[in-house]
Parts: structure tokens; sequence; C-alpha cells
């Protein structure tokens, strides 16, 4: 009975831990890149991220323009579809690209207060803050 017990707290313990991805939460809000984990963000320029309706999404990869759609699967966020602009700016685009290509491997998201962490599993990719 005892181990009864401790697995079941074990369980709710561990059940808690998974935060379900809230697509109301994300639906109309506008985000301000803060952290690429391994890259120090351009002082001249900003990356940010929105989401509309139905997770369509939209904002400014440093230089270029991007959207997209996002997409809740099975708890998982997948942000498919994504284009860009083309314009070239030579200072930005290191970031830039680093900027896409964590967008692309997205597939988990989590709000804490006013940040969003958007993740590959455990990995952090990138950290916004909200805008009003």
């Amino acid at each position: 009975m005892k181990n009864l017990l401790i697995c079941g707290l074990l369980l709710s313990l561990f059940s808690s831990c998974l935060e379900k991805i809230d697509q109301k939460k994300l639906a109309q809000t506008k985000w301000e890149l803060t952290e690429l984990p391994g890259l120090t963000l351009p002082a001249t320029a900003k990356a940010t991220l929105n989401f509309g309706d139905s997770l369509k999404v939209s904002g400014k990869a440093f230089c270029n323009s991007y959207g997209g759609q996002g997409e809740i699967i099975d708890n998982k966020l997948a942000l498919k579809n994504l284009f860009s602009t083309k314009m070239f700016c030579q200072d930005l685009d290191a970031a830039e690209r680093a900027y896409l290509q964590a967008m692309n491997q997205v597939n988990t998201a989590k709000i804490e207060g006013n940040q969003l962490f958007l993740s590959n599993g455990e990995k952090n990719l990138l950290t916004f803050k909200k805008l009003d």
C-alpha cells in the first residue's frame, strides 16, 4: 500500500510538470526577442514574433519580415510554412539566419509571466518579452 501511495504521488508530481500549450494565451499577442542562446543580439535592430488569429505568425527577423502558421498538435507547437522577404542586411545577416533557423526547430512553447520561451524539447531556443 505504501508503494502505491508513493507511485501515486510521483505520478501526480510529474503530470503537473507537463504544461499544456494554450492556443488562447498565444493568439493576438506580440513579443520581442530578448535572448537567443549563443548569440549577442544586435543593438541596431530587433526581432519580433506576433501571433494572430488561428496562430498565424508574423514578425521581423532583425532585417526581413517573415510569416507562417503556428500549429499545436499533441501539446507540441510547430511553426510551419515560414517565409521571409529577401533583403540583404550585411551587419544583421548572421543574427537573422540564427533566428530563423531556431524558429524552424521550435516544438514547445511556455509562457511564464510576460516571457515566452520557445524550445526544442528541453533546449531553450528563443526567449521573448511580451509587448503591450
